[in-house]
């Protein structure tokens, strides 16, 4: 089946060794002249790599803000980036019980100042350019807090505002944000939930879907579409009611 170019050429994805990054990736191989793929395991983006005809690999850590830009730099040199999808994430359960200030910092450092480190370096080429798309990847999970999300949650619900605030003043700038706002994906993060995960998805569409929005320019791209409904529907009930229904139904399951 042959698809259609997406308006990009040149497309940036961090978190691209594994799950929506790493499937991302294969769609968009020899779709857009240059993937480029980071990730901090070398080995699994050169295997990428390896097998695509237009991915290209360029291992980073992206808490390594002089990295950041040096890879930006690098990536630029074959042209500038029109899609970057900031999808690079940590991930761990964590309850008042089991407080782990070094685990919470390291969320923070990836999902957040990750990103932060990105933009450093992104935003000023994009504005003198007038032109650019970036993609946050956050979570359904930012939408309210949950039990046993302390070192995860919060970081998501950071996104979520930053992408929001980002939108405000770059549209009229002609820079398109986005946000993804994943459910439950099959990937390395999430197969040992230790609880049921309600409308789990595989990664390769969970990408078919991030692609799907961000081809349409879309702020805010969610899926599973029920399941993401029904947590944004959280955000609009009454305090009293919501703590009710997670002491209820949550935190006695």
């Amino acid at each position: 089946m042959t698809h259609p170019r997406p308006p990009w050429k040149t497309v940036w994805i961090t978190g691209a060794s594994s799950g929506i990054g790493l499937e991302l990736a294969r769609l968009l191989d020899s779709r857009v002249d240059h993937v480029a793929a980071s990730a901090r395991s070398q080995d699994k983006l050169d295997a990428l790599a390896a097998q695509a005809a237009t991915v290209h690999s360029y291992p980073l850590d992206v808490t390594d803000a002089t990295a950041v830009s040096a890879c930006v730099a690098e990536i630029e040199e074959r042209g500038d980036i029109d899609l970057a999808v900031l999808n690079a994430g940590a991930w761990a359960l964590m309850s008042v019980d089991e407080f782990d200030l070094a685990a919470i910092r390291t969320g923070v450092e990836v999902n957040v100042m990750g990103v932060m480190n990105a933009l450093d370096v992104l935003l000023p080429r994009m504005l003198s350019r007038g032109r650019g798309h970036i993609a946050i990847v956050a979570s359904v999970a930012g939408y309210r807090g949950l039990p046993r999300s302390l070192a995860y949650g919060p970081t998501k619900a950071a996104l979520i505002n930053l992408a929001e605030t980002l939108k405000t003043e770059l549209a009229p700038r002609g820079i398109t944000v986005s946000v993804v706002n994943p459910g439950f994906v099959d990937t390395p993060m999430t197969r040992d939930n230790p609880f049921p995960m309600p409308g789990l998805m595989s990664a390769k569409d969970a990408a078919e879907r991030m692609l799907a929005g961000l081809e349409r320019g879309s702020f805010e791209i969610a899926f599973p579409r029920g399941f993401a409904a029904q947590m944004k529907l959280l955000r609009l009930l009454p305090d009293a009611l919501y703590f009710w229904l997670i002491r209820t139904f949550v935190l006695k399951s």
